[in-house]
């Protein structure tokens, strides 16, 4: 089954309910097509960068615990595939992509992961798919790359 780099972006959609309309459409079609296409794939900063998002949004009483408890058995129960090889990128291929882009490092994790492994890349943060588009790295769901 092929696989797709799953960013942060498009998780917290599942976990808020929140931005704008294609954003949830946009999220709700990443997740439809696990059950039946793709399997996930993370860097391995990626359940740190998810928690760290959580519990901020609880801290600041945006997420109640009934959400925050949703959302941990959602994750819980998505067969994602964790590249053990992300630190290993962050001194080359990672910062390279970084500073050529303009993305922090995390993001540019993602797209890393994505060229890497030859991937589509699910994400909604504007700066993340311009950069994946001026390397060609395609984008999930969106059949032109624009």
């Amino acid at each position: 089954m092929p696989s797709l780099v799953l960013d942060n972006s498009v998780a917290m959609r599942w976990c808020f309910k929140d931005g704008s309309e294609a954003d949830l459409i946009y999220a709700d079609k990443v997740l439809d097509s696990l059950t039946s296409d793709y399997t996930f794939l993370v860097p391995n900063l990626w359940h740190l960068e998810a928690a760290n998002v959580v519990v901020r949004a609880q801290k600041r009483q945006w997420l109640t615990t009934e959400q925050m408890e949703k959302f941990l058995d959602l994750v819980g129960q998505l067969p994602l595939t964790v590249d053990n090889q992300t630190a290993k990128q962050a001194m080359s291929a990672t910062i390279l992509l970084a500073s050529e882009h303009n993305l922090s490092a995390y993001d540019a994790a993602y797209l890393e992961l994505a060229l890497r492994y030859q991937v589509p890349l699910a994400t909604l943060d504007v700066d993340l798919r311009k950069a994946a588009n001026k390397i060609n790295v395609p984008i999930f769901g969106i059949a032109d790359n624009a």
